[in-house]
């Protein structure tokens, strides 16, 4: 079971409140590019997320009730795991669903960068911003 199924159901009547879920600065190796070059070797991917998700109205200092930013960080892992990827854009994609897909949160602000590209500059990449229809 995971996680998010574990949790314990909203009431049909929504509080209105939501919390903020982050995840700053996240650095992890990536099989990512449209050159020749970044097909054959890893790079540099920093991840920020923060996520608009429904407050539970009873937490009870349970972690189940809230969305685990530790489960988050795994499935990115998981992710990147899966293979090569051209686009920084798909994965922010790739990144928003898999976020979505837990029914707690609302909204995903999803940065990719690529830190080893351009000696000019730290870092280049997108930013997207997604919302549960």
């Amino acid at each position: 079971m995971s996680p998010a199924e574990k949790v314990t159901a909203l009431p049909a009547v929504s509080h209105g409140r939501t919390l903020k879920v982050f995840v700053r600065d996240l650095v992890l190796p990536c099989r990512i590019g449209v050159y020749s070059h970044e097909k054959h070797a890893e790079q540099r991917v920093r991840i920020n997320l923060e996520l608009t998700c429904h407050e539970h109205p009873a937490i009870n200092d349970e972690h189940h009730n809230v969305v685990c930013y530790a489960d988050v960080v795994a499935s990115i892992r998981g992710l990147l795991a899966e293979g090569h990827i051209n686009l920084v854009e798909t994965l922010a994609e790739r990144i928003a669903a898999l976020c979505l897909a837990d029914h707690r949160v609302i909204g995903a602000k999803v940065r990719v960068e690529k830190l080893d590209v351009m000696p000019e500059a730290s870092a280049v990449g997108v930013e997207i911003e997604r919302f549960r229809r």
